[in-house]
């Protein structure tokens, strides 16, 4: 009797993901949406506020066009964008001058609860198969931690780590059993990285630590999964914000066993595959998805 090759297809269909994160087409979000939409999932995403106009007039203008088109023919749709500015669990603990500035005053309730909630009235309980977790801010990131100020160190780890906590919370209710939540880190959760700073390795460092004990409390309670990838850089628009991300790039080229740039598809490729069925035994880990420098001890002989 001949055997046949049965083809493993990573296949989305049916299941809605939120991607938290995303406000333009050159970052991790936005591959890990489009990595999505190829495998047939719908995407809903969440954007900062202050980036929420420039974002959908990208989107209205076709200036992303083309990176939203998919191999399978259509384009990346969005069935919904919703503001959310991770910093804040609920609309109450937004300062006022904030809620009432320019950039917020017209968005509603874009805490992490005012997303629970859009979602749930959009689309009922249960109608969540996948969330995203594709945040990180450290305002003094430029600081070495020796000259990062209290609060400086405790907002990067509240929007970078904490974050992931609220949302998970607030939104595991709304995931179908078998749904899985997917953030980002990095290596300077565990290795020193010069000028990656303001408290920004410690949120890593406590993003990978809570996708462990989330990865059991989640499972357990909601029969949910919670992984982290562990990126290689990339000079998005996000990360040029620590100075010198080109500089990373080029290093991490130079020395890693596969020496080659990572690109963001390929992070967005294995968030796909984590949030899928092939991947129905993995939780609570961290997947390296850098070239394998993360394997080094040294940098490689010139």
């Amino acid at each position: 009797m001949r055997d046949t090759a049965r083809m493993l297809a990573i296949d989305l269909t049916g299941k809605r993901a939120l991607v938290a994160g995303v406000a333009d087409d050159a970052g991790f979000g936005f591959a890990i949406s489009k990595a999505l939409a190829e495998a047939g999932a719908s995407v809903c995403v969440g954007t900062w506020p202050p980036a929420l106009n420039i974002f959908e007039t990208l989107i209205r203008r076709g200036k992303i066009d083309e990176s939203r088109k998919l191999s399978r023919g259509g384009m990346l749709e969005f069935e919904k964008i919703y503001p959310l500015d991770a910093a804040y669990d609920t609309l109450a603990d937004c300062p006022e001058d904030v809620r009432t500035s320019k950039r917020y005053n017209e968005r509603g309730d874009f805490s992490i609860q005012g997303l629970a909630e859009a979602l749930r009235r959009d689309f009922g309980d249960k109608a969540l198969d996948i969330v995203v977790h594709s945040l990180a801010n450290g305002p003094e990131v430029k600081k070495p931690l020796l000259e990062t100020s209290r609060n400086g160190y405790l907002t990067a780890i509240s929007v970078s780590a904490y974050s992931l906590v609220s949302m998970v919370q607030r939104l595991a209710p709304l995931m179908r059993p078998g749904g899985s939540a997917v953030s980002l880190t990095y290596l300077a959760s565990e290795r020193a990285v010069p000028g990656y700073g303001g408290g920004m390795s410690s949120a890593k460092a406590a993003l990978e630590s809570d996708t462990r004990t989330l990865a059991f409390e989640a499972g357990r309670k909601f029969r949910i999964r919670v992984n982290t990838i562990s990126a290689g850089p990339l000079a998005s628009r996000a990360a040029s914000a620590i100075g010198f991300i080109e500089e990373m790039v080029d290093f991490y080229k130079a020395n890693s066993p596969l020496p080659e740039q990572i690109d963001a598809i390929e992070v967005g490729n294995v968030a796909a595959f984590l949030c899928s069925p092939l991947a129905s035994g993995i939780t609570g880990t961290t997947v390296y998805v850098d070239k394998g420098y993360h394997t080094m001890g040294r940098t490689a002989p010139g």
